[in-house]
């Protein structure tokens, strides 16, 4: 394999049920800033059907280029289809860089992709750069529990290839008036290709908040002491105009809802204002929050590490702190 013959920064652009998904528009804006360290062309793949209005979302969010797969076989997602289209494009076009949102599709998807392409895989990355000297991308991701940060070279392979979770990238501002080519691509897919049918889509009965879009944060950790507890903390939430979230402590004691996990085995979240109530800092839950715009922490241990990334720390008991921020809250709101 010559690695000259690579050239171009990819980000999957994924999509389910004609909607671009948000971790896409991020990797774009993180892959912006990649070509640009290149000097070489960001190119969104688009795979699926009806395809015209998400490219053009595409091309709105600092795509150069967007390459559209268009096919009936492509509507839903299927390991198959979507794996052989793209290793198909990649055998032809030769891409350096491949980026895909470790979503549940994207942790399906990209470990395929890599073993027919026999390239190399970093999963669930937090930090992205290129190397100066070799030009090699660097992959930056917790390792040994979260304990470190490593960061990973794919040296010997093309392309070079990584996942990255939702939320830990900013995306570009819209920019209707942005250049960018459409192309529509050719493909060899029938439907003997694809294995396994898309029979029927079934969505979660419950409703679930999205912690990564709020724009107001408080989250409890093991120091909130009980589920009754929590109950504070989603007064708190109520009168900011936020959500509730929690720490892997609260959420493997039962007190809250995995799917409002912030952390390494969590979500990454970055809102205006991150609340952390009883919580430590441990790295593990730094890596899910600590791109927040303005932390205040809440903590009778001054020394706990979460202080050190706090901008405002509060030393209490948060059993007297938070009705005493309530009841501030709810005299100014009147």
């Amino acid at each position: 394999m010559n690695k000259a013959d690579y050239r171009g920064v990819w980000v999957f652009a994924e999509q389910r049920e004609g909607k671009i998904q948000k971790v896409a528009l991020e990797l774009l804006g993180k892959g912006r800033n990649i070509a640009d360290k290149l000097g070489v062309k960001l190119t969104a793949v688009l795979l699926g059907d009806n395809t015209d209005a998400m490219a053009k979302e595409l091309a709105s969010h600092g795509a150069d280029k967007v390459l559209v797969a268009e096919n009936a076989l492509l509507k839903d997602y299927t390991t198959d289809g979507y794996t052989k289209v793209i290793c198909d494009l990649i055998n032809e076009r030769k891409p350096e860089i491949l980026f895909i949102g470790a979503s549940y599709i994207g942790r399906d998807l990209g470990p395929r992709i890599a073993a027919r392409l026999a390239t190399g895989l970093t999963a669930d990355c937090t930090a992205l750069d290129i190397d100066e000297e070799t030009k090699d991308l660097l992959m930056t991701r917790p390792a040994f529990g979260g304990n470190l940060m490593a960061t990973i070279v794919c040296g010997d392979h093309r392309p070079q290839m990584a996942t990255v979770r939702p939320g830990v990238f900013e995306r570009l501002e819209k920019d209707e008036n942005a250049k960018c080519e459409i192309e529509k691509v050719s493909m060899n897919l029938k439907d003997s290709d694809i294995r396994t049918k898309v029979q029927e889509i079934v969505k979660l009965a419950k409703e679930t908040v999205d912690i990564g879009e709020a724009q107001i944060l408080v989250a409890g950790g093991r120091g909130v002491g009980n589920a009754e507890n929590f109950k504070q903390l989603k007064d708190l939430a109520e009168a900011f105009g936020g959500e509730v979230a929690g720490s892997r402590a609260a959420v493997e004691a039962g007190w809250i809802d995995k799917d409002v996990q912030v952390g390494q085995t969590g979500k990454t979240v970055r809102p205006k204002v991150y609340i952390a109530c009883g919580i430590s800092g441990a790295i593990q839950h730094l890596a899910g929050m600590q791109d927040s715009d303005y932390i205040v922490a809440i903590n009778k241990d001054a020394d706990a590490a979460i202080m050190k990334v706090a901008d405002l720390g509060i030393v209490g008991d948060l059993n007297k702190v938070i009705p005493e921020m309530i009841s501030q809250l709810k005299a100014v709101a009147k």
